[in-house]
């Protein structure tokens, strides 16, 4: 299988810490335990318009989610909705990797077959003797 590993809110941004601020919102970016792969970020999207207010991934920085709130008191809220997003987003991305790989095996399975073009092919370059 496709090495994943499952990506989790690690934290805040410490280059970018909430402020408070005249504007009538608090920009919040959270650090992820690593940068997230393009499909990844991709899918999040969808999980993403879910959270009021909305998240996104940084896509020059895959490696944050950035979302605002317009009250304080809201974070813990929001953080848990978002917590869930990214669980739902691995979820989501570990099962199309799954069924790319069975889907993969399935096609390699059946052009192995003995007699197949593949199976030949394989056959062929077993036999050479680079050694010699």
């Amino acid at each position: 299988m496709t090495l994943f590993n499952e990506i989790k809110i690690i934290g805040i941004d410490a280059n970018r810490p909430p402020r408070v601020r005249k504007e009538a919102y608090i920009d919040l970016f959270y650090q992820l335990s690593e940068d997230a792969p393009e499909e990844w970020c991709e899918d999040f999207a969808g999980f993403g318009r879910q959270v009021n207010p909305l998240a996104k991934i940084d896509k020059i920085k895959p490696g944050y989610i950035s979302t605002y709130v317009n009250d304080m008191d809201a974070i813990p809220r929001h953080f848990e909705q978002l917590k869930q997003a990214v669980v739902d987003c691995n979820t989501q991305y570990l099962e199309k990797l799954r069924q790319r790989e069975q889907a993969l095996a399935r096609e390699n399975a059946v052009a192995r077959e003995q007699g197949g073009q593949q199976y030949k092919l394989d056959e062929i370059i077993a036999s050479l003797d680079f050694d010699s």
